[in-house]
């Protein structure tokens, strides 16, 4: 297995692998939608949703994954889209999206909020179709937000699918992202695989069965955040997540990372309180010099109910954290 951990490292990735066929065409739609936010002012966010695939051939069969839905990502996205910021959503072509999160075909299937109203007077013109009552205030909710998004034109989105197809996303995004300077906030909530496949070394058709065992050797997916710092977007505030199974390890992992790659938070989960609690691990910064490393919980009950009197989320108090602290870096002094 080679390993690949420096800025050498992605530019080597870079002019090995091919880009996606769309790129040109998905940087096209981002630059537009960056300018016409650059000139009313706006804060904007990167948001990435979702796991990447691993593919095993150039005519993908088989591929290895994740089990990451993008139920943080979709969710994250709509509370920076009413805390005022324009929003790019990054995410795995069909992982969950803002709003119609809502309503996936595992919870609450949508059809089961349907009902079919006959006509009062028996014609032969089609039934009426309408909302069960106990869901029409939710429903009215989230339409209403979603429509207001779409009218105002505050939210962009793009998809991937592999690794590969979101490694050259996030470069040719943060680039050009890169003219808001702090104004623009990355929050890396996309679980990006850690090994990958070279094309050079896949097969071209699929792999065939019944030949023994299979072995294949991998390569370590570059480690991109310091290129991004340093090169891509070297004002922006970024945000990126550390996932693990060790309680442990959280913190002292999320510490690592931070040091390592210099960027302002870690939120660190555990797989099984990721629902109810995090952790940020951050930096204090002066100018561009980092000082002390900070470290704050951020904890709901699982009973807990927003101003609504629904159940809460805790997307909504990171989202309220973070814009906090963006301002804060807009704000603060320049080196």
């Amino acid at each position: 297995m080679t390993t690949l951990d420096s800025d050498e490292s992605a530019e080597s990735y870079f002019g090995t692998q091919l880009p996606p066929p769309t790129l040109d065409q998905d940087i096209a739609g981002v630059r537009s939608f960056v300018h016409r936010q650059r000139g009313l002012n706006r804060k904007v966010v990167l948001v990435t949703s979702g796991g990447t695939t691993v593919p095993l051939e150039l005519n993908v069969v088989r591929f290895l994954d994740n089990f990451s839905a993008g139920t943080r990502g979709a969710t994250s996205a709509e509370y920076f889209l009413k805390a005022g910021y324009a929003v790019i959503f990054m995410h795995r072509q069909f992982s969950l999206q803002p709003f119609s999160r809502h309503y996936s075909h595992s919870t609450n299937p949508f059809l089961d909020f349907l009902e079919i109203e006959p006509n009062p007077d028996k014609s032969s013109a089609p039934p009426n179709i309408t909302v069960t009552r106990s869901e029409r205030d939710g429903l009215l909710d989230v339409l209403t937000a979603y429509k207001s998004v779409q009218q105002s034109g505050l939210l962009h989105t793009l998809t991937f699918v592999n690794v590969n197809e979101y490694l050259w996303l996030l470069r040719a995004v943060s680039q050009e992202l890169s003219v808001l300077g702090r104004s623009v906030l990355y929050y890396l909530a996309a679980a990006v695989s850690d090994f990958f496949l070279p094309r050079q070394k896949m097969s071209e058709h699929k792999i065939q069965s019944g030949k023994g065992s299979l072995l294949i050797e991998m390569d370590q997916v570059p480690k991109i955040l310091k290129p991004m710092i340093d090169e891509w977007s070297p004002d922006g505030f970024v945000v990126s997540f550390k996932l693990e199974t060790d309680p442990a390890l959280l913190v002292p992992k999320s510490r690592a990372a931070l040091e390592r790659y210099g960027h302002h938070l870690v939120i660190g989960n555990d797989l099984h309180r990721r629902k109810h609690e995090v952790v940020f691990v951050s930096r204090e910064h002066q100018g561009t010099a980092a000082r002390d490393v900070g470290i704050n919980w951020l904890r709901i009950s699982g009973d807990a109910v927003n101003a609504r009197g629904h159940p809460k989320e805790i997307e909504e108090d990171i989202v309220a954290e973070l814009t906090k602290r963006h301002q804060a870096w807009i704000e603060g002094p320049r080196s």
